[in-house]
C-alpha cells in the first residue's frame, strides 16, 4: 500500500454530498467522451451507491492538480485541472461518506495521515493498493453513506439527466424547452445558473474567454453577465420553427409587460421577426397602427395575412429591413407598397349601380359645375369596388395622373355629401398637381370651396 498526499485539510465547508457526487459524475461523463465508451452507470445495491464509467480507469497520477492536456484539447468536456476530484474526495470524507475506487490500475481509499516529514500536520491521503481482480475496465466509485436524495440532487446538475426537450442546436450551444418553471443554464452539460424569467434553457458549448474566467470552482451562481452574450449568439443562430415561433409569441406580450427577458434584446427580437417573415404570411403592426389604420389591417387580414403585434421600438428597428431570404420584412408600410404594386381596380359601370347610387352619381355634373368645371386634364371619372391603399385611413378616392383618371370608391355613393366631398377633393388634386397636406393643395382647395359657395349663394 502506498499513500498519496492530497495536501488537503478541510476545504469547501459549503459543499454538500451532492456537490461531491456531481464531480464524480462529471469525471465519468468526460471519460465516456474521451474513450468513446458506453454510457456511465449510476445504481444502488444494498444501501451502497455505485458510479461507474467504462473507460481507461483511474490512475494515481490523476489525483494531482495540473492542466490536463488531453481535456484541454477536447471541446465539450467538463473538467480541466484535476481540482474537482480532489474537492469531491475531501468533501465526502468530511461528510463521513465511505469511498472506495476500483480501477484496473489500483484500489483507492481515503485516510487522514501525518504529512511526510511533518508529523504534527495531518492531511487527507489516498491509499493506493493493488487492483481488485474484478476491476477489469473503467472506474467504479463505491459510496456508502450517500442517500438517494444526494444522488438525485447531484444528477440535477447535468443536462443529461434533466429530460429537457431539445429545440435547436447551433454552433454556440443548444436551446431547450423550459417546462419546469425556472430556466436552466448549462455549460458543456453542467448547470451553472438558473433564470427566473428566461423563455428557454440553454447549454453553452462554445465558451468565451469571459465565461472561462467566470466559471468558478463550485460551478454555481455564475452571473448573467458571464453568459448573456453567448445566449444571444445561440438565439441569433437559430432558424428552426419551434424557437422562432416561441420567440415571436413572446414578443407579442411585450406591450403587456409579460414577455421574457430574451425578447427584450432588440437584436434577438428583430432576428425572430425576420425568420417568421420568411416562414409565414404575416404582417407586423404596432397597437397604435392597429387603431389608427384599422382599415389597412383589416385589408391585410382579408388578404390572408396573420397580424403580429409588436411594440414601437421593435417596429422602428425592422422598418426597411430584409428577412434571411432577402425579402422585405412586412410591416404596415411594406404591405401597402406590395398591395398597391399588385392592385387592380374593379370598376363598376353606371348601369350596374343601385337606384340610390345612381341618384347620387347623376349629381356629378352639377358638382363639377359648382367646382368650376371638370379640369381639361381629367379624361374620365370612374367608380370602383376596390381602392388603392393610401396613407390615411378610409381612402375614398384617388387622382391617377398617369391615366388622367379620377377613381372614387363605390362606398362614397351612399350619400351625396360623401360623394361630393371626395369628388371635389380629387378635382383639386388634378387642378393643382399637388399632394395632400401641401401648401399648394390647401390653396387650391380654398379657391375651389370659395367658388362653390359663391355660386350656391348667388
Amino acid at each position: 500500500m502506498r499513500k498519496f498526499d492530497l495536501n488537503v485539510e478541510e476545504i469547501l465547508e459549503n459543499w454538500e454530498v451532492s456537490h461531491a457526487v456531481r464531480e464524480i459524475i462529471a469525471n465519468a461523463l468526460d471519460e465516456q467522451k474521451l474513450s468513446e465508451s458506453e454510457e456511465i452507470a449510476i445504481f444502488e445495491n444494498k444501501n451502497t451507491w455505485y458510479i461507474r464509467d467504462f473507460g481507461r480507469g483511474l490512475r494515481y497520477q490523476h489525483l494531482t492538480q495540473k492542466e490536463n492536456e488531453e481535456k484541454l484539447q477536447h471541446d465539450g468536456l467538463i473538467g480541466r485541472f484535476g481540482v474537482g476530484l480532489k474537492d469531491a474526495l475531501a468533501t465526502l470524507y468530511r461528510r463521513n461518506v465511505s469511498v472506495e475506487i476500483l480501477s484496473p490500475h489500483g484500489t483507492f481509499t481515503l485516510s487522514m495521515e501525518a504529512k511526510e516529514g511533518f508529523p504534527d500536520i495531518t492531511t487527507l491521503h489516498v491509499l493506493v493498493e493493488a487492483p481488485d481482480k474484478s476491476a477489469t475496465r473503467g472506474t467504479e466509485y463505491v459510496l456508502k453513506g450517500v442517500s438517494k436524495a444526494d444522488i438525485e440532487a447531484a444528477k440535477s446538475f447535468f443536462l443529461k439527466f434533466s429530460n429537457e426537450p431539445l429545440l435547436e442546436k447551433t454552433e454556440f450551444g443548444e436551446v431547450y424547452s423550459c417546462k419546469k418553471g425556472k430556466a436552466l443554464i448549462f455549460v458543456n452539460g453542467v448547470k451553472v445558473a438558473e433564470e427566473e424569467n428566461f423563455l428557454f434553457s440553454y447549454n453553452i458549448t462554445s465558451l468565451t474567454a469571459k465565461m472561462k474566467k467566470a466559471l468558478n470552482r463550485e460551478r454555481t451562481h455564475v452571473g448573467r453577465t458571464a453568459y448573456a452574450d453567448r445566449v444571444k449568439s445561440i438565439l441569433l443562430s437559430c432558424s428552426g420553427e419551434k424557437v422562432i415561433r416561441e420567440l415571436v409569441a413572446d414578443i407579442e406580450l411585450i406591450e403587456k409587460g409579460l414577455n421574457r427577458d430574451e425578447t427584450s434584446w432588440i437584436d434577438v427580437a428583430k432576428h425572430a421577426i425576420g425568420h417568421l417573415n420568411k416562414m409565414d404570411k404575416v404582417i407586423f403592426v404596432t397597437p397604435k397602427q392597429g387603431i389608427e389604420r384599422g382599415d389597412l389591417v383589416a385589408n391585410a387580414k382579408m388578404d390572408g395575412y396573420r397580424v403580429v403585434f409588436i411594440n414601437e421600438s421593435i417596429a422602428e428597428k425592422i422598418r426597411g429591413s430584409l428577412d434571411p431570404s432577402g425579402n422585405p420584412i412586412r410591416d404596415l408600410s411594406q404591405y401597402q407598397v406590395e398591395y398597391n404594386e399588385s392592385f387592380q381596380y374593379k370598376f363598376v359601370y353606371p348601369e350596374d349601380l343601385t337606384p340610390p347610387e345612381k341618384e347620387v352619381f347623376e349629381k356629378m355634373n352639377r358638382i363639377l359645375d359648382l367646382a368650376g368645371g371638370k379640369p381639361s386634364k381629367v379624361k374620365s371619372i370612374k367608380i370602383s369596388e376596390t381602392m388603392r391603399l393610401g396613407n390615411d385611413a378610409g381612402t375614398a378616392g384617388v387622382w391617377e395622373p398617369s391615366q388622367n383618371m379620377i377613381v372614387i370608391k363605390r362606398t362614397q355613393l351612399r350619400s351625396l355629401s360623401s360623394f361630393a366631398g371626395t369628388l371635389i377633393h380629387e378635382i383639386v388634386h388634378a387642378k393643382s398637381g399637388c399632394g395632400d397636406f401641401s401648401l399648394g393643395f390647401e390653396l387650391a382647395l380654398t379657391e375651389v370651396l370659395g367658388s362653390v359657395m359663391s355660386k350656391i349663394l348667388e
